[in-house]
């Protein structure tokens, strides 16, 4: 297989293990909730409509989400100083601490599809983790 086709691979991989994860844990929070969360915890605040483009979602349904996680008290809403028509959403200390919890939700939920790993395997799925994280994480930015 070529090398570009493992990274296809590994993206359908991480969309199954999202779905088995969520009927696992039967977790009724939507996955546009916890995308959200993740978002802004590793971007930091940000627009609407830019939380809206990040999470592939409508700009209509990213405000009704972002008013049901703002009355939970996942989010904040402020004016955006630089231009009083925006708003600027921030993630929470009770958002940040839900999204830690529904991943340690998801991480138990799984473990028992790798519970028959050797080291080796573990060490390998180490190694991409670290390599996937390094991929992925916005510069500057830690979440």
């Amino acid at each position: 297989m070529p090398r570009a086709e493992d990274i296809s691979e590994i993206v359908t991989a991480a969309h199954v293990l999202t779905r088995l994860a969520a009927l696992e844990t039967k977790n009724e929070a939507p996955s546009t909730q916890w995308r959200a969360l993740s978002i802004l915890q590793s971007d930091g605040p940000m627009r609407l409509g830019e939380l809206a483009r990040a999470s592939r979602a409508t700009q209509p349904g990213m405000t009704r989400l972002i008013g049901q996680l703002a009355e939970a008290g996942l989010v904040t809403r402020d004016h955006d100083p630089s231009d009083s028509r925006a708003t600027v959403i921030e993630i929470t200390d009770r958002g940040r601490e839900d999204l830690a919890a529904w991943r340690v939700e998801l991480r138990d939920a799984l473990q028992p599809l790798f519970a028959d790993l050797t080291d080796a395997e573990w060490d390998t799925l180490s190694q991409a983790a670290r390599i996937l994280k390094s991929r992925t994480t916005p510069r500057g930015v830690t979440g």
